[in-house]
């Protein structure tokens, strides 16, 4: 069988780890996320219980999710990487409702293709390396897609580097990715305030749908017995 090409990152690699420290969708237009604001967490995704947990975990809705990394929405309890999937599937269908060729962009594959591409235009020479350690390791005059590519368990098995200098490799090229991918400086883990995020039409209709919400949970509720007070006067 024909070798991998070293810039073909495999399932372990560092492209992985980085990867994970992304948010699931990068580059959206406010508009699109201000409309994944408005749905909430969506109808028919999720149970209520996962609805709860996301809000104690402090995520708000879709929109928020969709510039949340898979790694952070995974510290939430029942919500492995399969659940993930699931979720990223679930939101690109609903930005895919508003832009046209959403999923030639922004599908799972698109994605990893275009921060291949970032990172095989950087240098090697940005990331926390000495020039010792770039010439030790074989990747002196290559791309950041070639040290990418490679695996932790192969890095730490040559001897240079040690645990903690893989971490700050792969923070080095999340972040790097990161930077690079966002048309808004805003950070993809931290809330961006409703009142700045939202226009009032978003506002009005995510008001709708929670009336819509308490309307369903009431129609779900047993029928109360009629209290003494409603007899009195």
């Amino acid at each position: 069988m024909p070798g991998r090409s070293p810039r073909a990152p495999k399932s372990d690699s560092l492209f992985g780890e980085v990867s994970l420290r992304l948010p699931l969708f990068e580059g959206l237009p406010s508009d699109a996320i201000q409309h994944l604001s408005a749905l909430g967490f969506g109808r028919g995704f999720l149970t209520a219980s996962l609805r709860a947990r996301l809000r104690k975990a402090g995520y708000r809705d879709l929109g928020h999710l969709a510039q949340t990394s898979p790694l952070a929405i995974t510290q939430v309890r029942k919500f492995g990487p399969i659940r993930v999937d699931s979720m990223r599937t679930f939101i690109l269908n609903e930005i895919a409702r508003r832009l046209p060729g959403a999923r030639d962009v922004h599908a799972v594959e698109a994605t990893r293709e275009r921060r291949l591409g970032r990172l095989r235009d950087r240098s090697v020479d940005s990331l926390p390396f000495h020039a010792g350690e770039i010439a030790a390791l074989g990747i002196a005059g290559g791309s950041c897609a070639d040290i990418a590519a490679r695996s932790r368990l192969d890095l730490l098995g040559t001897g240079i580097l040690m645990p903690s200098d893989v971490d700050r490799i792969v923070t080095a090229l999340a972040r790097a990715l990161f930077d690079e991918g966002q048309t808004d400086p805003r950070s993809a883990e931290v809330a961006v305030d409703a009142s700045t995020m939202e226009t009032k039409s978003v506002a009005a209709a995510r008001a709708a749908r929670l009336a819509e919400l308490d309307r369903e949970w009431e129609d779900a509720a047993p029928p109360q017995k009629k209290s003494r007070m409603s007899h009195s006067g």
